[in-house]
Order: structure tokens, then sequence, then C-alpha cells
């Protein structure tokens, strides 16, 4: 009996995402230029076609490739290489799933701290915010601050099950955190300020018990911590 693992399809998209965006990265694949047909890809990664296109996928979603119909798949992004400073690139693929899942769950928990949250949540969500502010002043990171912020309002949720998932994913969160964060300290001033404007936009929408402004803000800045990730350090 052979007893070689065999890899399911969605553990070899995610390889397959890896060693594309590797690929992007590096600029192998350039930027508004076509990537190989579908049928190429298959060929050079030896995988079939439903596992490219789940990897192309990916790719779109994280607005890095665009289809043209009737001409293929183009490169419209490429990520700063920076970023591989701080994460294997095996991680990247996890991380952005990672970002994707805490904006449903981290916006409806918002949106439920405004409405429920005690004063002395509110209090712990205050400090937390406040504590980023002062350590990006230091030109800290801020990672477990911002933590510390996120978890502060899943559990003025007043339902446990929204802290026990992020405490669940704590290595993975602080993970994407840790990158973003540094690669906006790295950046312009300008981008720092933005991140932390999307902070206040969530506090000040639990401060004023506005559930549909705290979940769309703490949803906006979720997806746009997603596509920092690929930011670098340019503007």
């Amino acid at each position: 009996m052979n007893n070689q693992r065999i890899k399911s399809p969605e553990s070899l998209s995610s390889l397959v995402y890896e060693k594309i965006l590797a690929a992007i990265i590096n600029g192998e694949y350039s930027v508004n230029k076509k990537l190989p047909t579908e049928a190429r890809l298959c060929e050079i990664y030896n995988v079939s076609r439903p596992v490219i296109r789940e990897s192309l996928t990916r790719l779109k979603e994280d607005n890095l490739v665009v289809s043209r119909r009737g001409s293929g798949s183009f490169v419209v992004k490429r990520p700063d290489s920076t970023v591989l400073q701080f994460s294997r690139i095996s991680s990247i693929s996890d991380i952005q799933r990672c970002f994707e899942f805490r904006t449903n769950i981290e916006s409806g928990a918002a949106g439920l701290a405004a409405v429920r949250r005690t004063k002395e949540q509110l209090d712990r969500i205050i400090r937390a915010a406040a504590a980023m502010i002062e350590a990006s002043k230091q030109h800290a990171v801020a990672t477990d601050e911002d933590f510390e912020f996120h978890i502060a309002i899943a559990e003025a949720a007043n339902n446990n099950y929204y802290a026990t998932v992020l405490k669940s994913l704590q290595g993975n969160i602080k993970e994407g955190m840790n990158i973003t964060r540094t690669l906006s300290l790295q950046a312009s001033h300008k981008r720092l300020e933005l991140v932390q404007q999307e902070h206040e936009d969530i506090l000040d929408a639990i401060i004023e018990g506005d559930a549909q402004r705290a979940e769309n803000a703490m949803r906006a800045h979720l997806t746009n911590a997603k596509t920092r990730m690929f930011e670098g350090t340019g503007e």
C-alpha cells in the first residue's frame, strides 16, 4: 500500500497561491502583464485546472490579479517585498484568510458592543485606544495594545463566543497586526494617521451607542487592514 500522504485540493490551492504570490513579489510575473494560461499554469505547478482556478480566485480576492474576459488573468499589483521581512510566504495566505474571517466576526461584535457594553467595558476599550495612541507616539508597533482593543470590544458584546474565537486565533491575529502595523510605521505619517482614525471611528460609534456605525467602522478597518498587508511601505 502506498502510504504517501495525498494533499487535499484545498492545501494544493494554498501551495500554488503561495508560489504564484512569490513569483509576483519577485517580479517573475510583472504588473500589467498577462499570467500564463490556466493550461500552462497547470503544467508549471503540476496540478489540475480546478486547483489553479481556486488559487487565482484567492489572488483576485487579494486584489493582486484580475480576469479580463477573452484575454486571461493579469497582475495588477505587486506587493512590496518588505512584507517578506515579517512573515514567511507560507504564512501569508493564512493571515489574509484570518483577516477575512475576522471581518465578519468582529464587525458583529462591534455592533453588539455599541448597545450592550457596560461602563466598565467601555472604559477598558477607551484605555486600550489611548494606549495605542501613546505607543504610536513612541514609534512602537503596539501589537499587544491593538489586540487588547479588539478583545475588549469582543468581550463588550457580552456574548462569550466572540471573545472565545478571538482568543483562539490570538497567534494568527497578532501576526497579522504585527505585519500591518510595522509596515504602517515604516510608511508615511499620513498612513499611520489613517490607521489610527479607523480605530477612533470604531470607538466613537461604540461610545455613541450606534450599532450600525460601529459594525460598518469595524468592517472597513479590517478590510483596509487586509489590503494594507500587500501595500508595503509605499503611499
